[in-house]
């Protein structure tokens, strides 16, 4: 469990394709934080572990079900990745509840100046429409953000000057693949008014046959 505040980018120095999956290997800026082997790391926000440590990086494998749901098929060497360590039980919740696990690849449609800071247009997340709400979260390349407006086909976010400076969600190539995943809490809502729904459909059918016999 993860809570979407960025702790460090990194850079992906290798790939290696091994059978079907892939190991990356990313430096860090300090001592890769503090981290043991078999910890968990958000990686762009797809929960990942650690399975090998040196002095200024370390070593992830990829699963191929990962490959498929992430950008991580697109990672090359000098690639800038956003980390984030594992939410301590003793830690505030400053972002969100983010699980590391990756729901879809969307990419940027717009980035607009105001002032210090940027409204980015993302499109819409096929299938993940219903868990979006205005002012509600989304993490965005790991990062816990606010929906700040929304249509159909597309949603903004407005990225503050820390945001700006301490992730990688700005980029010249606005085409780039970003991994979003949509608020937990929403999903569990959706499921339960779907279980209400089957049970009050199932009530009724059972009404409607008892009366008619």
């Amino acid at each position: 469990m993860f809570t979407g505040l960025i702790e460090e980018v990194g850079t992906v120095i290798h790939v290696r394709h091994v059978s079907q999956g892939v190991r990356l290997r990313v430096a860090t800026k300090t001592s890769p934080l503090n981290l043991v082997l078999g910890d968990s790391i958000a990686v762009d926000g797809a929960c990942l572990t650690v399975v090998e440590i040196d002095d200024m990086d370390f070593v992830t494998e990829v699963s191929p079900e990962t490959i498929a749901r992430t950008n991580q098929s697109f990672y090359e060497e000098g690639t800038r990745v956003n980390l984030e360590r594992p939410l301590a039980v003793n830690a505030r919740i400053g972002g969100h509840f983010v699980q590391g696990h990756v729901d879809a690849v969307i990419r940027q449609r717009s980035q607009d100046k105001e002032g210090d800071f940027v409204r980015t247009r993302f499109e819409m997340p096929v299938g993940l429409e219903r868990y979006l709400v205005l002012k509600g979260s989304i993490a965005i390349n790991g990062v816990s953000l606010t929906i700040a407006d929304m249509d159909k086909g597309w949603f903004d976010v407005q990225l503050v000057p820390h945001t700006l400076e301490h992730t990688n969600l700005i980029s010249e190539r606005r085409a780039e693949a970003m991994n979003v995943e949509v608020d937990i809490l929403g999903k569990y809502v959706a499921r339960m008014l779907e279980a209400d729904l089957e049970v009050s459909v199932m009530e009724s059918i059972v009404a409607v046959g008892g009366d008619e016999t």
